[in-house]
């Protein structure tokens, strides 16, 4: 598994907060913020985590539900794959499994573009299809953390951070008065709105 992971440094934050990075004062709140940031944006994303498991790991899925049927074959949706060496695809039930080969990485040259393979593609399907259940060993996760989702954690542990100074929602300005704070940044919603796991039917 991999360990708890934030999309964005210390160092960062404090630089777009206008903090001198040898301040230490605030660290433990900016450390929270960042940290709460990088889940909140998870979630956001339909529970999608945006690194690269440490080890590989099986997963064992279940083909109902999951496989779409089309002229090229059956394709079988995934949990995002960060790699495929050592990518391992087999079927059966648990104690007896048979390795297959005759798939393909689907979407084609995912991992170039810097993006998960998110399903697997039988172009010479038999019958049934992917089987009764497919165990898949893999490492998990993505390629690299895609740029809008280090902007979007940015941006929300900013405005974390920021909700000491407001924490009835509103937010004070000598100009505009009070202010108060929408639960979710539209420009984060913005970042990621095409990151987020449509999930499976």
């Amino acid at each position: 598994m991999a360990p708890v992971t934030t999309y964005i440094t210390l160092a960062l934050l404090k630089t777009s907060l206008g903090i001198p990075v040898g301040d230490t004062v605030d660290d433990t709140l900016l450390e929270l913020a960042r940290s709460t940031a990088s889940r909140s944006v998870d979630k956001s994303c339909g529970g999608r985590r945006f690194w690269i498991d440490e080890t590989t790991s099986a997963r064992t899925f279940r083909p109902a539900r999951r496989v779409v049927w089309d002229r090229d074959g059956s394709l079988l949706m995934l949990d995002d794959i960060a790699e495929i060496g050592g990518l391992v695809v087999e079927v059966g039930t648990t104690g007896s499994w048979t390795a297959l080969t005759d798939y393909e990485p689907y979407p084609e040259n995912a991992l170039v573009k810097g993006k998960p393979v998110t399903g697997l593609l039988r172009t010479a399907w038999q019958m049934g299809g992917f089987g009764f259940r497919v165990r898949v060993t893999a490492k998990w996760g993505w390629p690299a953390v895609p740029d809008e989702v280090q902007t979007a954690t940015l941006i929300q542990a900013g405005r974390l951070y920021k909700r000491k100074d407001s924490p009835d929602g509103i937010a004070g300005s000598a100009e505009w008065g009070p202010i108060r704070v929408s639960r979710v940044d539209p420009d984060v919603q913005k970042l990621i709105d095409d990151l987020v796991d449509p999930g499976i039917a």
